[in-house]
């Protein structure tokens, strides 16, 4: 990181921010292949990488960033890259992989309009459900959303701090507004900054099992390279890492993956709340670039006397569904703008089954603005 930049307040692009996080939360490693509107967290990797003791390499392809991002996760590096939905997925058959084999790494992926080449410089929300989903078999992810430049920064070393505790592949699902976006941001001084590391195995190299666990249920970790032989075994595995295709073994295995993550949804799923109260009426729902025209909703809201209040939810998955319910059980309409036809909104509405629950939505490459949202909310005071 620029040591100009830090402690200041700084003018920066969000793409720029995510970046500087990435350095400032210990990543020394990137491999990636431009792809608008990511490009940025690219070009700046390649330049000040280098500048700190990293490795930056340009990659032929998305599949080959992903595969080299975990190679260097393995070894023991902090690894990140950088994409949009299209080179999403072309990683998702090694997205599989890092999960399976427990590689800490960071994804972000800055939204583009789709589905295929769709407008390449246009927002979009419309990978919601990708960065869940886009790999195969029972898995769990995390995946956080900032809404604003400092939370770019915030939530990029949030993600590496997730990906290192928890030893899984993290995604930072931005779009293209927030990726671009100019704003004054505070860098924090790096001793305020708070960076988790994966705990090291320190046996003895004969009494190493690489996916041994405790109550955690995340196994400690050896670097490829290391005095202790450890294997990135991606079929099913025993805890010596040696493959092992029986039923029971291979049900706790896949079992542990999704429990080491959804365990522990009360660390990971973070959001803010404006102007929720116990008489709200009607709650937005929000992340990314959908949050700040909800913001505008609120602020005009309290000037005529609705009880309007917005939940931004910065952890997507796993899904918080305890603090949607939590945060809805008063309320007598639940309004869901978002650059998609209605993913976050189905996702709501599988666990929100007695209020009524309005999308507004956009998939042209164009912003929500706070009429659009205005217009829906109107029908409950008309």
């Amino acid at each position: 990181m620029p040591e100009t930049c830090v402690g200041e307040k700084v003018f920066m692009q969000g793409n720029i921010a995510v970046g500087e996080a990435a350095i400032a939360a210990g990543a020394r490693f990137f491999a990636g292949y431009p792809i608008t509107p990511s490009s940025e967290i690219a070009q700046h990797a390649a330049y000040h990488l280098p500048r700190v003791g990293g490795i930056y390499i340009q990659m032929e392809d998305e599949i080959g960033s992903i595969a080299a991002i975990i190679g260097a996760s393995m070894a023991g590096a902090k690894a990140y890259t950088a994409s949009s939905g299209p080179g999403i997925s072309l990683m998702n058959e090694n997205i599989g992989l890092a999960c399976m084999v427990e590689a800490p790494c960071v994804l972000i992926n800055v939204q583009r309009a789709g589905p295929s080449t769709g407008l390449a410089t246009k927002p979009a929300q419309g990978d919601f459900f990708q960065v869940r989903w886009g790999t195969h078999g029972d898995h769990s992810i995390i995946a956080l959303s900032p809404a604003t430049v400092q939370e770019c920064f915030d939530l990029t070393i949030q993600a590496f701090n997730f990906a290192e505790q928890f030893r899984t592949p993290v995604f930072l699902l931005m779009d293209e507004i927030i990726g671009k976006m100019y704003e004054t941001i505070t860098i924090p001084n790096i001793q305020d900054i708070k960076i988790e590391n994966r705990k090291l195995a320190i046996c003895p190299p004969e009494e190493f099992m690489p996916y041994a666990y405790s109550e955690d249920l995340v196994p400690l970790f050896a670097p490829f390279g290391d005095i202790r032989i450890n294997k990135a075994n991606g079929s099913g595995h025993g805890l010596d890492g040696f493959p092992d295709n029986d039923p029971e073994n291979y049900d706790r295995l896949v079992r542990r993956l999704n429990d080491k993550i959804e365990k522990n949804k009360s660390k990971i799923c973070l959001y803010k709340a404006f102007n929720c109260r116990k008489d709200t009426e009607i709650l937005i729902v929000a992340y990314g670039c959908s949050v700040r025209p909800g913001l505008a909703v609120v602020e005009q809201a309290e000037r005529y006397g609705l009880k309007i209040g917005l939940l931004q939810l910065q952890t997507l998955w796993p899904f918080p569904e305890q603090l949607i319910m939590e945060y809805s059980k008063n309320v007598k309409k639940i309004i869901v703008p978002e650059l998609s036809l209605g993913q976050l909104r189905s996702e709501i509405a599988g666990y929100i089954r007695d209020i009524p629950i309005k999308g507004v939505n956009k998939v042209g490459g164009i912003s929500i603005n706070p009429q659009d949202i205005i217009k829906v909310i109107k029908t409950r005071y008309e």
